[in-house]
């Protein structure tokens, strides 16, 4: 598949572990400030627009040049808010759309690139990406999704628990580093059909269980291709994940966007 790719960053103000996450500030500026400024540098992406139901953070966004949509309140999901912007007359020529999250200030182009080339190259509908677990804590950590692949790549299961589970005992470190052990990073990259089935699908029983919306295409049977990346840095949810991304910010040399 060819075509242009239109990135997408979802902004809810509404939410839930860390209140008015997109206008939390870091070093003093907005995470979705911070995220933006990362996204507009991507050259994997042909154009990118934030969509928000949120007027604040529209206002925050077109201060600062970043191209706005503004979506309906109702959405159950961030790939719902994603499908209403994919679905507008101007952005309809874009064949693959890209959801890039709106809390993940260290996202690497490199990563988003994988996800777009499994749906590109490689013929999958859906292109995602993950990462080795590295640590225990991790693995237990039920704010921490993991992942389980098929020989092909392809997803089988995304969790909250400790997935896979070994029978005789923990993981050793070095189980951690393999593939077998993964940590999912929620980005996808669709092809515009599938974006649209998959918004089309209704809750699904594990969606609603485990609070993953990927695990409704999963459950209806969509194929989504998991591409194993390096290390990379988590997303920011709660209060604590905000004072480890300013540590990090501040160690990259990053004290304020680019």
């Amino acid at each position: 598949m060819s075509g242009q790719v239109l990135g997408i960053v979802p902004a809810r103000l509404a939410s839930t572990r860390l209140p008015r996450k997109p206008l939390y500030e870091l070093h003093g500026k907005p995470l979705i400030e911070w995220v933006w400024r990362r996204v507009a540098m991507m050259n994997v992406l042909d154009h990118a627009v934030v969509a928000t139901d949120s007027t604040e953070v529209a206002d925050v966004c077109r201060a600062m040049g970043a191209p706005v949509e503004m979506t309906s309140p109702d959405h159950r999901s961030g790939t719902d808010r994603v499908a209403e912007v994919a679905d507008l007359a101007e952005y309809r020529d874009f064949d693959l759309i890209a959801n890039v999250q709106g809390d993940e200030p260290l996202l690497q182009e490199s990563h988003l690139r994988s996800a777009i080339d499994l749906v590109r190259n490689d013929g999958w509908p859906v292109g995602t990406c993950a990462t080795p677990l590295l640590t225990e804590e991790a693995r237990r950590n039920p704010s921490v999704v993991k992942v389980v692949r098929s020989a092909s790549g392809g997803a089988l299961y995304f969790s909250r628990a400790e997935i896979p589970h070994k029978r005789d005992g923990k993981p050793k470190p070095e189980d951690l580093e393999r593939d077998l052990f993964l940590r999912h990073i929620g980005i996808y990259a669709y092809a515009r059909a599938a974006l649209q089935d998959w918004v089309a699908l209704a809750p699904s029983y594990l969606e609603q269980l485990e609070m993953l919306e990927q695990l409704r295409p999963l459950e209806a049977g969509m194929r989504i291709g998991v591409s194993v990346v390096g290390s990379a840095a988590p997303g920011v949810d709660t209060p604590e994940d905000a004072v480890r991304m300013e540590q990090q910010l501040s160690r990259f040399n990053h004290p304020t966007p680019v």
